[in-house]
């Protein structure tokens, strides 16, 4: 979670946001962030680069020029972010992620003992539809973020926007969660009479799915998003920053938004342009109550998630010095339960718990854990200021302390080196880091070694977190063919060269080594093909119409063919690593994505779902359901891919749908425009057992816009 959020939402007199293209820079590249190395920044806190914007007039007084007040902003902005492009070009990183940029809070709430703060953070929106002043100008223009998205993609660098859908401000002082569009003032929490907002109290149990998505967070005036106004607020903001250039999203808070509203969101950005969203979704690990919720929500949404159970593991494993075994069993749980476990995007630090140095300040680590994610499955973050040892141990690094000043931008650390060589394989030399598997290939207390491989091509990655104490490593096998390989960092890490002779079945045999402390070594091994490979889709979910890029390699420079199923797609674009293809007019389902290439030679499946139409939000309700005990669920299934194709388990139909009121259940949907659907609710008992409503099906005709609500009765 953050600090401090916001919420946005408009009244009626909101309308779609001006379509006109002010950046026309998206890619279809933008729908493939595998092979990126995303740099996460606190705005405020990187670097000033326009002192003219540091104490604007409508908000003035909220500025600290000395940085000893860590609740105000000190003076980073888009220019700052800017004019260190070059920095990050040089350590390898190939996509930014901002903190909102969106006009914030802009009046003083005092911290409780007289202490004024502001939302440096940008997690407390008033105005979606404009740029915070302090990070652009005092006029709230676009300028200074379309210079920054300009230069970022000219120096070959994504942009990546957060996006706060959940709430705007602080609901009980300041401007009461007041949210405006365009300037003009749309509703209050205590100014509401459109139903703008949720007025329910503070979450208390975070394991309760109705809490979680229509109770408030952190007094944060918390947005409706089945209001029709506010539906079209939101995804007009969204598109308004695809507008700007705007590659990807990272949706804050997604936990606590409506689960089934996401669906249309995201499906509303696919439509629009090409995008890549991944959401926070706060949970300690695998055996977190609902992380099977939230594996079923990235596998049905088209949104990916932040891996907060990597992330433990890793913190555990790296700062408090648990076995390797806790990262081990976390990512074969993961990828048992992911379907598409390479979008999954990973980190090591971020703004909303301390610093991996608070909690253990030994830079060897800080280091190895970084190594780690870069060479994991899924989609490395580094926290701002890691590669420079940033960190600040008060009250133990937590929030606002764990968001410093970026004091020190030397290209000459460890951890900076180490990022661009890492960065360098995976964006451009070896596919295995980007699309590949994961093996386990040697594993102690302090020893991890493990392979990542995508067709022929392999990266072996060995890391010893002991600071004091070799290992000698014998019966290591890996799928790198016969050869000798030097250490692809040049012994940055204190790694060292190995021998491997031939073996079978892809275990050929490591001559025995000593992997000295505190080290990391990586071998590497890519191969040319005539085949094409397949390794990524996005979007994963989308209807007839919507551009859709696979990725790999081998695919040739001539035009071949897509195939989504056994129907022929139209092609967009055509390269030896990327094609985009329009989605054809077929059933909708789950499908398996092939590659021809002229030749006729076809690739591995990847899978992907065509929806029947655009997702439109429908709130279901269901009164008077049938008995339920404690484990017990209703949920809803229907005769379409957006209804579960009549599923009846868990991770088929949709839901479960909360019961707030019981026995009336009730549950926001994404349903397919305009379409006629046909569906019913169903129990599932904690034992499995399924219980089908009686009568016949329920029918209803899904609008072509706006939200929809239905509401029946449980036939026996």
């Amino acid at each position: 979670m953050r600090f401090f959020r916001r919420r946005s939402l408009p009244l009626c007199v909101m309308v779609l946001l001006p379509l006109t293209v002010l950046v026309p820079l998206l890619t279809a590249s933008a729908q493939d962030f595998k092979k990126q190395v995303i740099y996460q920044v606190i705005t405020d806190r990187f670097n000033n680069g326009d002192t003219s914007n540091d104490n604007p007039p409508q908000s003035s007084g909220l500025f600290d020029s000395t940085k000893t007040n860590w609740q105000l902003y000190w003076g980073g902005d888009l220019a700052g972010v800017q004019a260190k492009l070059n920095y990050l070009k040089g350590m390898g990183i190939s996509a930014i992620w901002i903190s909102p940029p969106v006009d914030d809070l802009n009046v003083n709430i005092p911290d409780g003992t007289g202490n004024p703060t502001a939302a440096y953070h940008g997690y407390a929106a008033r105005d979606f539809t404009r740029i915070e002043e302090h990070f652009g100008d005092v006029n709230n223009t676009w300028t200074a973020f379309d210079n920054l998205v300009s230069a970022a993609h000219a120096d070959g660098i994504k942009v990546v926007v957060d996006f706060a859908p959940n709430h705007t401000n602080d609901n009980s002082a300041g401007e009461f969660g007041a949210l405006y569009d365009a300037g003009t003032f749309v509703a209050s929490c205590t100014n509401d009479p459109n139903g703008i907002f949720h007025h329910n109290s503070n979450i208390s149990d975070f394991n309760d799915r109705y809490q979680l998505q229509y109770y408030t967070l952190f007094s944060l005036c918390d947005l409706n998003q089945e209001n029709a106004t506010v539906d079209a607020y939101l995804k007009s903001a969204l598109q308004q920053f695809q507008q700007h250039g705007v590659d990807g999203f990272r949706i804050d808070a997604a936990k606590h938004v409506a689960w089934g509203w996401e669906y249309s969101m995201a499906n509303s950005a696919f439509t629009y342009g090409p995008s890549f969203l991944f959401g926070e979704w706060f949970q300690g690990n695998t055996s977190d109550p609902l992380y099977h919720d939230s594996y079923k929500f990235a596998n049905h949404s088209g949104i990916s998630l932040l891996d907060f159970p990597l992330n433990t593991a890793i913190r555990d494993v790296f700062a408090n010095n648990n076995n390797f075994s806790e990262i081990d069993s976390t990512i074969n749980a993961e990828n048992a339960n992911f379907t598409w476990q390479n979008d999954l995007v990973t980190f090591v630090d971020n703004h909303d718990m301390p610093r991996l140095l608070s909690v253990n300040n030994n830079t060897n680590r800080l280091n190895e854990a970084m190594a780690f994610v870069l060479t994991s499955r899924g989609i490395p973050v580094i926290y701002y200021g890691d590669e420079q040892a940033l960190h600040n141990d008060t009250n133990g690094g937590g929030d606002p302390y764990n968001r410093l000043w970026m004091s020190s931008y030397s290209t000459s650390t460890t951890a900076y080196n180490l990022i661009d060589k890492l960065a360098t394989l995976r964006e451009s030399s070896n596919d295995a880091l980007a699309y590949g598997g994961w093996q386990q290939r040697w594993i102690n207390s302090d020893v991890y070694i493990y392979e990542r491989k995508f067709f022929n091509d392999v990266v072996l990655v060995a890391i010893n977190k002991n600071d004091n104490t070799g290992y000698a490593i014998s019966g290591l096998d890996t799928a790198l063919p016969a050869g000798s390989y030097a250490d692809d960092l040049g012994g940055l890490m204190g790694g060292l060269a190995i021998t491997v002779s031939s073996g079978t079945g892809g275990n050929n045999p490591i001559v025995n080594f000593t992997l000295p402390p505190h080290t990391v070594s990586v071998w590497q091994y890519t191969s040319a093909t005539s085949s094409p490979e397949v390794g990524s889709i996005g979007p994963t979910v989308a209807q007839p119409g919507v551009p859709v890029t696979v990725a790999g390699k081998g695919f040739g420079s001539i035009m071949g063919s897509v195939l989504v199923g056994t129907t022929a797609a139209t092609i967009k674009s055509w390269s030896d690593s990327s094609v985009t293809f329009t989605v054809p007019s077929v059933t909708n389902g789950v499908y398996n994505i092939m590659v021809q290439n002229s030749g006729g030679i076809a690739s591995n499946g990847i899978q992907f779902t065509a929806l029947t139409a655009k997702l439109i939000p429908v709130t279901f309700t269901v009164n008077n359901a049938v008995a339920t005990n404690p484990g017990d669920n209703i949920f809803l299934t229907g005769n379409t891919v957006e209804l579960g194709d009549w599923g009846s388990t868990w991770n088929t139909a949709i839901g479960p749908m909360l019961d707030p009121n019981n026995p009336n259940w009730f549950l926001n949907v994404s349903a397919p425009a305009g379409q006629t659907i046909q569906f019913k609710f169903i129990k599932i008992a904690a034992d499995g057992t399924v219980t089908w409503e009686g009568g016949n099906n329920h029918t209803y005709t899904v609008p072509t816009s706006g939200t929809g609500f239905v509401n029946v009765n449980w036939q026996n």
